[in-house]
């Protein structure tokens, strides 16, 4: 299984880049694509909501079920990639590429409970 060791991960599936602008880029990881198969719809969060750490703020649907995307940290919706909900497929050809939104945090602490690629690989192990 794909676990890039540059980001950071939640036990809800999710990958966090911290971008230089000090903002957060957030998407599912390789290992729930490949469980969810393959993504027919995809519902991003408006730009200007807050969200707290653990609010569900997106959908993703496959040909298997329906799931919430959930926010990892607090902060504002600044970005979505608008290009995903056109071709959700894309996430399925590299989940690490397709970052669904991007979150201005308002507490950085938020990222210290966030788990490092070593944590999120003995989770998925399980």
């Amino acid at each position: 299984m794909n676990v890039p060791p540059n980001l950071k991960y939640t036990s809800e599936h999710e990958w966090v880049k911290t971008e230089p602008d000090g903002t957060f880029s957030v998407g599912i990881t390789d290992h729930a694509q490949a469980a969810l198969g393959d993504l027919v719809y995809l519902e991003l969060p408006d730009v200007g909501r807050k969200l707290a750490a653990g609010d569900a703020c997106a959908v993703v649907e496959s040909v298997k079920a329906a799931s919430d995307v959930y926010a990892p940290v607090g902060g504002e919706v600044i970005a979505v990639n608008a290009e995903l909900a056109n071709a959700p497929e894309k996430v399925n050809e590299d989940a690490y590429a397709a970052w669904f939104f991007k979150v201005k945090p308002s507490d950085a602490k938020d990222q210290a409970k966030l788990l490092d690629s070593k944590a999120y690989e003995a989770l998925i192990a399980e």
